[in-house]
């Protein structure tokens, strides 16, 4: 598709609409919480909601509705640290929708924190490479860049991990077709935007799958 139709196709999407659905689900699985009374069926529960606040979130940014979708996102970290200590062990998908929700939010300090927390659940000593993609980030969310290299290096040699996603904790770049909630927008290539705005790196990058860029707007 020609670069100039991108701005067209983001239009085309119905983000409103999304973030109702979104909105909705989280609502109603809210509503149904209170009879989780089974800590497994609980933890489930708890990660539907942080995946629908999520997914609430990315409908929100790629409205450029900023300030509600941290709230959103807020949300769902909040929801997934819930689910942790019930969920089974190995979970670190959790971990790691919490820091993504929270960087995406723009709220450092507490992404910081659930950086910390994945770390002293012991994502660095993991031996599945979901556990190594959540050092990766949290050491990268830390600043500590020579931790988050060796950790994305392990998973980018594995053969049951995508290698696009290892490359893009180190080259900023990612290409997939499943998303958070069905929500066609990048996550995690916002998440390591946010990562490179922090250590001076410039990546701003035009896509029908990101918010319009500042050339974007000077297009309209």
């Amino acid at each position: 598709m020609p670069e100039t139709e991108e701005p067209t196709q983001r239009r085309r999407e119905d983000w409103a609409a999304h973030f109702a659905w979104e909105e909705a689900r989280y609502r109603d699985g809210e509503g149904r919480l209170g009879d989780a009374a089974d800590p497994d069926v609980r933890q489930r529960q708890l990660t539907r909601l942080g995946n629908a606040a999520g997914g609430a979130g990315l409908a929100l940014v790629m409205q450029e509705r900023g300030d509600e979708a941290a709230e959103w996102f807020r949300r769902a970290a909040e929801r997934y640290r819930e689910s942790f200590a019930d969920a089974p062990p190995g979970s670190w998908g959790r971990p790691i929708g919490a820091m993504k929700a929270l960087l995406l939010a723009g709220d450092w300090p507490r992404a910081e924190e659930a950086a910390r927390w994945a770390l002293e659940a012991g994502a660095e000593e993991a031996e599945s490479p979901v556990g190594r993609y959540a050092a990766a980030l949290a050491s990268l969310v830390l600043g500590r860049r020579a931790e988050a290299r060796e950790h994305a290096d392990a998973i980018r040699t594995r053969d049951d991990f995508p290698r696009d996603v290892g490359d893009a904790l180190a080259f900023l770049s990612e290409t997939r077709d499943e998303y958070l909630e069905d929500i066609p927008a990048a996550d995690t290539v916002l998440v390591l935007q946010a990562l490179a705005e922090r250590e001076g790196i410039a990546a701003d990058l035009s896509s029908p799958l990101l918010p319009p860029s500042s050339e974007d707007g000077a297009a309209r």
